[in-house]
């Protein structure tokens, strides 16, 4: 076992770019294809994106500078640079518990995110095979029924999938993530652009940048305020270790400030161009609009299906899909690996690959809760999660608890338990935005996290 308290040699990101691309990949999610265009559109539309860029300013930004800054000062993996910046600070090293609570966090999201990319990967073939021609809404229903219902095949594609994020991981930072994202990134954003000019000719692209964009105050309630606050912690890959992994490779000369700004510009960006590019196919073809995940694998499909050049076009959007669940994959895979790499002295190979396995292992829970352990409730015997199967516990429990509880101490760590000279330090950032960032993440960003930790809760 190695000495965590010895530096490691540590590899750096070969330029900002880089860093942006990677942890741009890892914000940019399946939740941004759906989730984002959706909620946007059923909460005022420009009203709600407006409302949605107030709370990345006092949440998402905040809680990402810090993490980024545990990350680069500690210059290890995301526990033992949280424990070394408390140490340096003089307070206990049990602090480095919070980063991994992100790890635990980490590790069993890509459990089922995994099986979640293995639809997006079986979906290809699908489309790109004209599966989707022609056919009723019962048909496509059935398609994603059979896929769901097929033990077997969930775990070919689970497999898959999980094997892609090992092999990009265990190469390390410059041959791994590195080329990885200089690769999907820009390809992911090309795709996407493609997806929006051909949105232009279905003859609705007006009334889905006026379902995005048009401010309507009076559609947005207090419950679309609380969606934004919360969609702004979780876009952005937060309370998962992620930041802080990749933070540790980053060098002394770039500015986390302008950084985590331009990363949260771009998430923001394409969740807006995936809105662009699905409302004009759906309002072209008469289906609705706020079917959820739903809308992906089922109600989009039966789009394709109808239109001149689906297979293609179809075909291409979930290339697109699948490319934006690799790299979170991949990001969420690299801060437990960095753990286990650097607690258990072992090689950056060996650590991926064991770990990967761990985690589908995991998977093979959730996949069987769709299927064969569909009536199984592992914690029914608790009113609160009373027909639960392990998919959704694992959901359940990182999505409301893990992830909330690790931002929201992040917060009050770094605003509250370390020295405002320390974090001037480490953030290279003095002056006028040095004081607002740091009066938001002492005072602001802790209230706004633990609003969302409370409604996910009882929400």
């Amino acid at each position: 076992m190695t000495d965590s308290n010895a530096q490691p040699h540590r590899a750096q990101w070969s330029s900002r770019l880089a860093f942006i691309l990677a942890a741009t990949g890892s914000a940019v999610g399946l939740g941004n294809i759906w989730k984002f265009p959706y909620i946007t559109g059923e909460n005022g539309g420009g009203a709600f994106v407006l409302v949605y860029l107030v709370c990345i300013a006092i949440i998402g930004i905040p809680i990402m500078m810090a993490e980024v800054t545990i990350g680069r000062s500690g210059g290890r993996n995301p526990i033992n640079s949280f424990r070394l910046m408390a140490e340096r600070n003089r307070q206990k090293a049990a602090w480095g518990a919070v980063a991994g609570i992100g790890v635990l966090a980490a590790f069993l999201i890509l459990s089922f995110y995994s099986m979640i990319g293995g639809w997006a990967a079986a979906y290809v073939g699908h489309a790109a095979s004209g599966a989707f021609v022609d056919q009723s809404p019962e048909a496509i229903g059935q398609l994603f029924g059979d896929l769901v219902g097929s033990p077997g095949v969930l775990l070919a594609w689970h497999t898959l999938f999980m094997a892609l994020v090992v092999l990009v991981v265990s190469r390390g930072l410059k041959s791994g993530l590195e080329r990885a994202v200089k690769i999907l990134m820009p390809a992911l954003l090309a795709l996407l652009l493609v997806a929006v000019g051909y949105a232009t000719t279905t003859g609705h692209f007006g009334e889905a940048l006026s379902f995005l964009f048009r401010p309507n105050f009076g559609a947005l309630s207090m419950t679309g305020v609380l969606v934004a606050l919360g969609h702004a912690f979780f876009t952005l890959s937060l309370g998962m270790a992620i930041m802080m992994a990749y933070g540790s490779y980053l060098g002394r000369d770039v500015s986390i400030a302008r950084t985590a700004i331009t990363v949260s510009v771009m998430d923001t960006v394409v969740a807006l161009l995936a809105g662009l590019a699905i409302f004009p196919v759906v309002f072209a073809n008469g289906l609705e609009a706020g079917a959820g995940p739903g809308l992906i694998f089922e109600t989009l499909p039966l789009a394709f299906g109808q239109m001149p050049m689906g297979s293609l076009f179809g075909g291409l959007f979930f290339i697109l899909l699948m490319f934006a669940a690799w790299t979170s994959g991949i990001s969420l895979l690299e801060p437990v690996v960095e753990w286990v790499e650097e607690k258990w002295g072992m090689s950056r190979t060996s650590s991926a690959w064991l770990v990967g396995l761990a985690c589908w292992l995991l998977g093979i829970g959730s996949i069987l809760s769709l299927n064969e352990w569909s009536g199984f409730a592992p914690l029914g015997m608790i009113p609160a999660l009373e027909g639960k199967t392990i998919f959704d516990l694992l959901d359940f429990f990182t999505a409301n608890i893990l992830l909330p509880l690790a931002g929201l101490l992040t917060a009050i760590f770094v605003g509250w338990f370390v020295a405002r000279e320390s974090l001037q330090k480490d953030l290279n950032l003095t002056g006028t935005g040095f004081t607002l960032w740091f009066n938001l993440v002492r005072y602001v960003t802790p209230i706004g996290v633990a609003i969302v930790f409370v409604y996910n809760l009882i929400g």
